[in-house]
């Protein structure tokens, strides 16, 4: 894969953008009957997904490249991960809390919440002996709970986008091998690691 193309493709689907993304579909590709809050709020939670999994982290992330705390904004160093996954975790943690304790939010919205905290939770913890693809377990996330939306929808509602999901996770594991950032283990590993997690929403759902 030309460089380029792989650059753009691990940008356009920075693992901290994964959660604005899927919310944006379930939020806007949803029938509003499954979920239970006003149409009209839909905005103002899609501005705190926004401003609570990908401005805080980013900009925490940039403080701590600027303080010498990471060398690089991509932290390719697997040792200097820790903080910023830390980091992240825990703005993560504080919207599923948000969205667990207030009685507006939808329930569905909660659960995916809290299963991506789990999985960046995962990713910080397994980053202390093996740098895992951040990348791969965020779509593969999204890509499990995009299959339990489709199995509660009429049929075929979400096949579209199941099959642009899968040819995106493809070509994102592909770019993350070509830039030689990870390896295929920590790659393959990290799809099956948020997959597995994404499942859990069959758990907290039934």
């Amino acid at each position: 894969m030309n460089r380029t193309l792989a650059l753009a493709l691990s940008v356009v689907f920075h693992p901290l953008l994964i959660p604005t993304y899927l919310f944006g579909l379930v939020l806007y590709g949803l029938p509003q009957s499954m979920l239970t809050f006003p149409a009209e709020s839909r905005w103002v939670i899609m501005a705190i997904i926004f401003f609570t999994t990908f401005m805080v982290p980013g900009l925490g992330t940039y403080f701590m490249y600027r303080n010498g705390f990471i060398s690089s904004m991509h932290v390719e160093n697997r040792p200097e991960r820790n903080l910023p996954f830390f980091f992240t975790t825990v703005c993560f943690a504080v919207t599923s809390y948000l969205f667990y304790q207030e009685q507006i939010f939808d329930r569905l919205l909660f659960y995916i919440m809290f299963l991506i905290t789990l999985s960046v939770f995962l990713v910080y913890l397994i980053s202390f002996h093996w740098k895992i693809s951040a990348h791969s377990v965020g779509l593969g996330g999204a890509l499990a709970i995009l299959f339990f939306l489709h199995t509660n929808l009429p049929e075929n509602f979400l096949i579209y986008v199941i099959v642009a999901a899968v040819l995106i996770v493809g070509a994102v594991m592909s770019a993350r091998l070509a830039l030689q950032a990870h390896t295929p283990a920590e790659v393959y590993t990290g799809f099956l690691l948020g997959f597995l997690v994404g499942l859990g929403i069959w758990l907290l759902i039934g």
